[in-house]
């Protein structure tokens, strides 16, 4: 481990819990506002900004709308999906996976940045870290201060251009002054977490096949290695 100076980890599906609760999610805000959907594109997009996915959606189901009409449901969808996963989050235990709280604090002890990025906008993030308690420590940009097991949390609204694009990587990178990718590992459970560490040209760009995605789904993607489970990553590295 000794040329790492910090793993960037996905949240949802890869160090929180996620039993389909996004997927549905999403399925609940597009059946209450009239969107149609395949699910399979859905958890194709899973990583993704969210507002992205709806976006993404309702382009593909204009039936003749005007790009102001798309617009206003596209925003109608996503403040609906905003209200559903808040609710979730505020109403139900959010849970790390087993073996992450192990694998921080093993990072920790070997000196090593934890950042989390997140398809997530900002106001969701905040309530699942505060649920974790990941929030100690972290300052008004969201970068720790050393007491806490995170040292820096990134989000899609706070980066240009979310996953598959390496934004919040650098993002990660640049707010613990770490320049050089190649001492930076990437692990996720999506295609777009894989992508966005290749884009990034991290050292490694890792997935865990007990998220939201299989083996089987994740391998036709370029990647350094899929991952049972978080945990692994020790003896990975």
């Amino acid at each position: 481990m000794g040329n790492i100076k910090m793993v960037v980890f996905d949240m949802a599906g890869t160090t929180v819990k996620d039993q389909q609760e996004v997927e549905k999610c999403f399925i609940e805000a597009a059946n209450s506002t009239g969107l149609e959907y395949d699910k399979d594109q859905i958890v194709s997009m899973m990583g993704w900004p969210k507002r992205l996915v709806f976006k993404t959606l309702w382009e593909q189901n204009r039936n003749g709308f005007s790009d102001h009409v798309i617009n206003e449901k596209i925003e109608t969808s996503y403040q609906a999906f905003k209200t559903v996963i808040e609710n979730h989050y505020r109403s139900n235990a959010v849970l790390p996976t087993e073996g992450t709280m192990e694998l921080f604090e093993l990072l920790k002890s070997k000196g090593i940045k934890i950042a989390l990025t997140t398809g997530f906008y900002r106001g969701v993030t905040d309530i699942i870290l505060k649920q974790l308690g990941w929030d100690k420590g972290l300052n008004e940009n969201y970068i720790g201060n050393g007491s806490g097991l995170i040292d820096v949390s990134i989000t899609s609204d706070e980066v240009k251009n979310g996953r598959p694009a390496p934004d919040m990587i650098l993002k990660a990178m640049s707010s613990l002054s770490i320049h050089i990718t190649k001492q930076v590992v990437n692990i996720g459970d999506t295609p777009s977490d894989l992508e966005s560490g290749k884009n990034a040209q991290c050292l490694y760009s890792l997935g865990v096949t007990n998220g939201t995605h299989t083996r089987e789904q994740l391998q036709k993607e370029p990647n350094d290695g899929l991952l049972d489970n978080i945990l692994q990553l020790k003896d990975f590295l």
